[in-house]
């Protein structure tokens, strides 16, 4: 699983295309007309390929459940900003944490080369039983 910050760049594009199709959506289906009464729409012989007006209510609902995505995906992103790390904690918490972090790994590594040791002197002692083994 990726780390949340590529999670929440992730989101982000999606949430950015999201809107470029809510906008497109706008665009592509409204029903032509004016904002105000000084608007004019022009007469065209051949209405524009690229408007397909929907009736209202269907046009409506569209719109809703795009703005109903739109919200969810928000809410995913502020899920994803509240799980980062260190939005609680001042920068002397999150110094002592990664402090506290390499001692750990210190220790950690300290745990693996004795491990590893343990490990030469038992294939040492299991290569010498072998050779006694193989003389008689």
């Amino acid at each position: 699983m990726a780390d949340i910050l590529t999670q929440l760049q992730e989101a982000m594009d999606t949430l950015c295309t999201m809107f470029i199709a809510g906008f497109y959506y706008v665009e592509r289906h409204h029903d032509l007309k004016p904002f105000s009464p000084t608007d004019k729409i022009p007469e065209l012989k051949d209405a524009p390929k690229e408007v397909e007006t929907l009736d209202p209510q269907t046009f409506q609902a569209g719109q809703a459940e795009i703005a109903n995505d739109l919200v969810n995906h928000a809410r995913l992103i502020e899920a994803l900003v509240s799980a980062l790390p260190g939005l609680d904690n001042s920068e002397r918490d999150q110094l002592q944490m990664i402090r506290d972090l390499e001692e750990e790994i210190a220790e950690v590594e300290t745990q693996r080369l004795e491990a590893v040791k343990e490990r030469d002197e038992v294939l040492e002692q299991l290569d010498g039983l072998l050779k006694t083994v193989l003389r008689h």
